[in-house]
């Protein structure tokens, strides 16, 4: 189950620390692909990086919320 995150008193969602870590892992994703030069081959960049972020989120739900 999903924990709230407490912090200065304010209860937030456990999303925000999620969100911020698929964020850098998918920019992390992108800048080695780049650096590879594999962009290029991707047909739908913009549905890529979503699903991508998407899949990181996910990931990072699992792994984190598996105490």
């Amino acid at each position: 189950m999903l924990q709230t995150v407490v912090f200065g008193g304010l209860e937030f969602s456990p999303l925000v620390i999620y969100f911020p870590i698929a964020f850098l892992l998918a920019a992390l994703t992108r800048f080695i692909l780049h650096r590879l030069n594999w962009y290029d081959r991707i047909w739908r960049v913009a549905w890529f990086e979503v699903s991508l972020f998407v899949c990181y989120l996910a990931f990072t739900v699992y792994v984190l919320n598996g105490r």
